[in-house]
């Protein structure tokens, strides 16, 4: 099995607040990969392709998950 890549994630800046403990997080610094984690469950990760995170930020603004 290959290394597990290490994923540099990061929040909004209304989760930089340290009274704010519950925040999805992103990862986008291993090239070709997107990685989500919410602040509260650090070790579940769930990756995707950067076309599969441009098409879901895309839906996200379009209101598809409304």
């Amino acid at each position: 099995m290959g290394t597990v890549p290490e994923f540099e994630f990061i929040g909004t800046q209304a989760c930089r607040d340290a009274r704010v403990n519950n925040c999805p997080q992103v990862a986008r610094n291993v090239p070709g990969i997107v990685a989500l984690r919410d602040s509260e469950q650090p070790d579940t990760i769930v990756t995707m392709t950067e076309d599969g995170w441009a098409n879901l930020t895309a839906a996200i603004r379009a209101g598809e998950f409304d």
